[in-house]
């Protein structure tokens, strides 16, 4: 059974991606569907769960068409802490989805904010409209009572198997799952008001969930995980303190913590990385909120072409010209828990290019990430000895770079940028065959490129530093707004 193909599907923010992936041939096929959240005020950001759906289908069939192979079992990765609510009859969408970066259940969290320690002792995660749980209690007070309300995952794959599921993985980024006994806490749902609501079963990350004739005959969906554990098991991050870093639509580093839940006193989440045969495995979770999506702000302005100017324009200048770019366009996700912070671009002049903005964010990338690796360092006792990272935004040198010279540790990048689909084929693979282990379901390979720090401690440091200044001068200038007076609207970007 191990050496039958997986398809492999990542739903993720932008888009979906899915590989028909062969364990001995590696990745035979592959198909890519867009998908376009929508901004608003306030903090909305939405999808159209259609699209949604449209694109996972598309994307598997055309990875199915190319490969010209049949495949064994499907997997699915998902978003993490996207909700919408659902009729489970007909499987109907009765919201639009509400996608992780939404800031609109921020009232239910000033609300709560009284049970944010108990619930963090539940849980493992600190009180933010980040997780789903606020915003399933969002949407119930606003939008509809009707249907159920989950996490995008157990639509789609009802969609596809007619199942009722989510891995224990996805749900533990809910805030309404204990992390010990990875199970739905009542105690955490009374709390959001979600005591009576019909929630899907908890299963491992490799099983059987159901069958599905979505791409071609009918084949078992077998692998469930959330996207960054995925990219976490795709890495081979199996031993505790073995860490990675996405770079997608944010960024995102993880770090296993082993058997037993580490709860966090530096600001990170703590979570499931995965539970196979009934036994989780735990890991540390540090977010930046916007990284890919800052690049497409930037391409959208006009003053970028794409992100290929990461380097074309990047690596025409030295460094940032003494512009500092803190790009928190949906706030400052761990340690900091400030969504109320807006991006701000400082130290520009009349000689400033967009090739400074450029360097400038990417420095300002990097920065959030050292601050992240501080963290988990903190928690878990050590510190980290080198970088594991994957996403599309690997392929900027430019970017890399500036992320070994600011960590000053060596940035091993995977040899491939769809980590998360072939992380989620690993898990597929194991449901499959119970006897497969997650080492063994995994093959890593060597990097496709190694960064080795070029900038000394102290210039490290230093640009350090002014990230930091121009983070502190955000947040003095927020605290002072609200003690003032009225906030401004919050979707303004401080420019």
């Amino acid at each position: 059974m191990t050496s039958a193909n997986i398809l492999a599907i990542d739903q993720g923010t932008s888009g979906t991606k899915a590989l028909v992936v062969c364990p001995e041939r590696g990745v035979i096929g592959s198909g890519e569907a867009a998908v376009r959240p929508r901004y608003g005020s306030g903090g909305l950001v939405e999808q159209d769960p259609g699209e949604l759906l449209r694109s996972v289908l598309d994307a598997g069939r055309e990875a199915v068409a190319a490969a010209g192979e049949p495949v064994a079992a499907v997997g699915l990765a998902n978003q993490g802490e996207t909700v919408l609510a659902w009729d489970p009859a007909t499987g109907e969408a009765l919201t639009d989805a509400i996608v992780w970066q939404d800031r609109r259940a921020q009232s239910v969290c000033d609300e709560l904010a009284g049970e944010a320690g108990r619930l963090a002792r539940l849980s493992g995660l600190p009180l933010d409209p980040y997780f789903a749980a606020p915003k399933m209690a969002w949407l119930r007070r606003h939008l509809t009572r009707e249907g159920v309300v989950t996490t995008s995952d157990s639509w789609l794959v009802h969609r596809l198997t007619g199942a009722f599921v989510t891995d224990a993985s996805t749900a533990s980024r809910t805030m309404l799952l204990d992390l010990d006994g990875t199970e739905w806490s009542p105690e955490a749902l009374e709390i959001f008001g979600l005591g009576g609501e019909r929630l899907p079963d908890v299963v491992d990350a490799a099983g059987v969930f159901g069958e599905t004739d979505a791409f071609g005959a009918s084949v078992p969906l077998t692998g469930l995980l959330v996207d960054q554990q995925a990219a976490l098991l795709a890495q081979g991050c199996v031993e505790e303190g073995s860490a990675k870093c996405t770079y997608g639509t944010g960024a995102f580093l993880l770090a296993n913590a082993g058997p037993r839940p580490v709860r966090s006193s530096a600001g990170l989440a703590a979570c499931v990385a995965w539970r196979f045969a009934g036994r989780p495995a735990y890991c540390l979770d540090g977010q930046v909120y916007t990284v890919a999506s800052a690049v497409r702000w930037l391409t959208d302005l006009g003053v970028i072409g794409g992100a290929e100017d990461l380097d074309r324009l990047g690596g025409s200048v030295p460094d940032s010209g003494g512009v500092t770019f803190v790009p928190a366009f949906a706030g400052l996700a761990a340690p900091s828990w400030r969504g109320d912070v807006r991006a701000s671009v400082s130290g520009l002049g009349l000689d400033t290019t967009p090739a400074h903005v450029v360097r400038a964010l990417c420095d300002g990338i990097a920065a959030q990430v050292v601050e992240l690796a501080g963290a988990m360092a903190s928690d878990l006792g050590r510190p980290l000895t080198s970088l594991r990272v994957d996403g599309g935004l690997t392929r900027s040198k430019v970017l890399m770079q500036t992320q070994a010279d600011l960590l000053q540790l060596p940035v091993e990048v995977y040899a491939s940028p769809d980590a998360t689909a072939l992380g989620v084929a690993a898990a597929a693979r194991m449901g499959l065959d119970p006897g497969l282990t997650a080492a063994g379901a995994t093959v890593r390979g060597a990097p496709s490129a190694v960064y080795e720090p070029r900038a000394g401690a102290g210039e490290a440091a230093d640009r350090l530093g002014a990230y930091a200044a121009a983070v502190r001068a955000l947040l003095l200038t927020k605290d002072g707004a609200n003690t003032a007076g009225p906030a401004k609207d919050e979707t303004e970007e401080n420019l």
